[in-house]
């Protein structure tokens, strides 16, 4: 992922790998996305937020992708309140690239 905001220093484990997880998607839109929220707020993530993004980092970017963009109904299993935040940053235009 390029534009990259944040070290992974000062994190604990489990967020570095969260973290890293987030850019390294593999499909470059998913990088952007789920890594440019993480950036943005790994820090403030509550332990339930955490599972919660740790969960969504499973599924196919695809289908990730699909849900952010409406493309796709989102399972009500991934249908978090993280989710909803993770979609309003992206499209408040926060984790884009400047």
């Amino acid at each position: 992922m390029s534009g990259i905001i944040r070290s992974s220093d000062g994190l604990d484990e489990r967020r570095r790998r969260v973290l890293f997880r987030a850019r390294h998607r593999g499909m470059r839109e998913m990088d952007l996305i789920l890594g440019g929220f993480a950036d943005a707020e790994i820090t403030a993530l509550s332990d339930a937020e955490l599972a919660d993004f740790e969960e969504l980092l499973e599924p196919e970017d695809q289908k990730v992708f699909g849900w952010v963009s409406g493309t796709e109904p989102i399972p009500p299993e991934f249908d978090t309140e993280l989710f909803r935040k993770i979609c309003a940053f992206h499209f408040s235009g926060r984790g884009l690239p400047g």
